[in-house]
């Protein structure tokens, strides 16, 4: 009996910690493929490069969580950060520049959450039709023009605090802000609660639309934050900037272990996922993979996260029912 029972926590440890064994067991293998991997300037690196993607993830994971996605926040990002640009080069005013960067974006997320709570769109198809309008709204504001000389707006991306990068700073703050709002407030507890069973959330009192609507607005203000750091290490606002960056968010939060199915994941988790997507690039760059084959791996890379998130959902779904009978 106690050695079914070590089993069985040990299977339950390797099952709620996986990600974290991954990830380390990445770190020591990029070690031993080059030694420069572990030097502090290339793990700074890393993580200034990821920076922008993993403040995406934060958003996709809360939406993921409630059972939604967002499909729009490379393009969002783009109109944002374009018009962030916009308002500095012609104010001088770093404080607004960042200001209307986060009002643009919540505003695309608000009519995101507006198309699916109240005309029942499916998140997929509202998101997907904002990813082209904000899109083609970036475009036509610039008339398809990057914004060059932006001077000190650098401060944003290239800057940094206490020797600290600020895209690193700024990541730290949305992990700390999402792990908060997951684990610590009422809204995490109905996000989990909404992706897990909507209509069993509706039935205990939870607003599913107001939780929804909630968290696009959350997704919206970590966009424009991303959009703001974006242009900024471009030295540029660019209306074709950012392209295929919602895949880049939602493969940390699936690699993570946030469940499409919802109901499932955590900050930390998008976090390591995220780590694990930004040293499987560094070191096949460091070693001379082909560009061709690390798109491959990538691929192969999502698609084992999501069958693994298939497979642990049934194995949880058939314990329920046999703890049941």
């Amino acid at each position: 009996m106690k050695k079914n029972s070590y089993g069985k926590r040990w299977l339950n440890l390797m099952s709620k910690y996986s990600i974290y064994f991954v990830l380390l067991a990445l770190f020591i293998i990029s070690w031993l493929a080059n030694e420069n991997f572990i030097q502090p300037n290339n793990l700074k690196n890393v993580a200034n490069q990821i920076s922008v993607g993993t403040i995406l993830a934060f958003g996709q994971t809360i939406l993921v969580i409630a059972g939604m996605i967002d499909l729009s926040s490379g393009s969002v990002l783009a109109l944002a950060g374009v018009l962030s640009v916009s308002t500095y080069v012609n104010t001088g005013s770093l404080l607004l520049s960042f200001v209307v960067a986060i009002i643009v974006s919540v505003t695309c997320n608000i009519l995101n959450g507006l198309m699916i709570t109240k005309f029942r769109t499916p998140p997929f198809i509202a998101t997907l039709a904002m990813m082209t309008m904000a899109r083609g709204a970036a475009l036509l504001y610039t008339r398809g023009q990057n914004i060059y000389q932006i001077g000190d707006y650098i401060i944003f991306g290239q800057g940094s605090t206490f020797g600290i990068p600020n895209p690193i700073i700024f990541l730290i703050i949305t992990l700390l802000v999402t792990a908060y709002l997951l684990k610590h407030t009422i809204f995490g507890r109905s996000i989990y609660a909404v992706g897990g069973n909507e209509e069993a959330a509706n039935a205990s009192g939870i607003d599913v639309n107001k939780t929804k609507m909630k968290a696009y607005i959350i997704n919206g203000i970590f966009v424009g934050i991303a959009g703001i750091i974006f242009m900024s290490r471009v030295n540029g606002g660019m209306p074709n900037g950012a392209i295929s960056y919602e895949f880049k968010a939602l493969t940390a939060t699936v690699i993570g272990g946030t469940s499409f199915t919802g109901g499932v994941g955590t900050a930390m988790g998008t976090l390591a996922g995220a780590f694990i997507v930004g040293f499987l690039d560094n070191i096949m760059v460091m070693v001379g993979v082909d560009s061709y084959l690390q798109q491959v791996v990538r691929g192969a890379i999502i698609a084992l996260a999501v069958i693994y998130d298939i497979w642990a959902k049934t194995g949880r779904t058939d314990k329920k029912l046999r703890s049941a009978e």
